[in-house]
């Protein structure tokens, strides 16, 4: 028997290859999702916009604005988890599309079982403003909901564009600003929680800021959870085999598989998330590579 929340969970699937398109409706209605397909970037924005889903695929090559530009317009409007395919040797389409916002990629030909299972790691991560909850999203119109590939399933209604929200007069929270120049430590004495701190850099797990001296960063979800976990380990080395369990929320199953493409995402995140913090790997002021091991805090000397 499906629960409410099952009844509620939407996924949008923009690709323009009809017979991808088809497998990725069947995986992901198997799991328990109502799926809204789209052949293009354009819709596939609208789409988002207006449907609200908990997760969405967006295949990286398509007609008119390609995967990297569509997650760009998403991320910038929405929380939905977001999972990039791409071919195999196109690893730049990778580095750009989880710099775009995606929070995981799925290299073609994927298995159905390994997209299964990136899905339900993403739905056991908290979205923002979610308070820790597994993500759920409004219930969309149902009657225009379902999969929309040719020849096998009804075609989906044309998507209306769904208003742009002005959040300009939106109360930003209150940011309580640390001394700069801290250790790598947890500071406490802010009622809404504590903060990490490494040199001048700042990170407030609660409500998901930091800040650099007193310049507040915009990172992806993914970076962000990245950068918490090296801040709480301060000086212990993290793998990245260990990093990628600790973003699907698997950090305790040892039996959880690891692959080359995993750790090449880990790589692309970590790349994008220096680029953010204004350093190289080569002169590192926040965080450091162990060769051949994985990623630790620089030392405070």
């Amino acid at each position: 028997m499906s629960t409410p929340s099952d009844e509620l969970k939407t996924a949008v699937i923009i690709e323009d290859d009809t017979e991808i398109r088809h497998v990725l409706a069947e995986v992901l209605e198997s799991s328990g999702f109502s799926t809204v397909s789209v052949g293009n970037g354009i819709d596939g924005v609208r789409a988002v916009l207006t449907y609200k889903p908990v997760l969405t695929t967006i295949d990286v090559n398509m007609p008119g604005i390609d995967g990297i530009e569509a997650a760009k317009r998403i991320r910038a409007q929405s929380d939905t988890f977001i999972i990039m395919l791409t071919g195999m040797n196109d690893e730049a389409d990778v580095i750009a599309g989880l710099g775009a916002g995606a929070d995981d990629y799925l290299l073609k030909p994927f298995r159905p079982r390994e997209l299964r299972a990136r899905v339900e790691a993403l739905m056991r991560r908290a979205r923002p403003g979610s308070d820790g909850a597994p993500a759920v999203a409004a219930p969309p119109s149902q009657g225009s909901v379902g999969p929309s590939f040719p020849g096998s399933r009804p075609t989906t209604t044309a998507v209306p564009t769904a208003p742009a929200v002005d959040d300009s007069d939106l109360e930003a929270p209150a940011t309580v600003i640390v001394p700069a120049g801290a250790a790598s430590v947890i500071l406490n004495g802010d009622p809404d929680g504590e903060w990490l701190a490494h040199r001048d850099l700042r990170l407030h797990p609660e409500n998901r800021i930091v800040l650099i001296g007193d310049d507040e960063l915009d990172l992806t979800r993914t970076e962000f959870d990245l950068l918490a976990t090296l801040l709480e380990s301060k000086r212990r080395v993290r793998s990245k085999a260990d990093l990628t369990l600790v973003l699907r929320g698997e950090s305790y199953v040892t039996s959880y598989f690891v692959g080359d493409a995993d750790k090449r995402a880990v790589e692309a995140h970590m790349t994008n998330l220096r680029r953010k913090l204004g350093e190289s790997a080569a002169n590192p002021r926040y965080i450091e590579t162990v060769r051949g091991v994985g990623y630790r805090l620089t030392s405070e000397g």
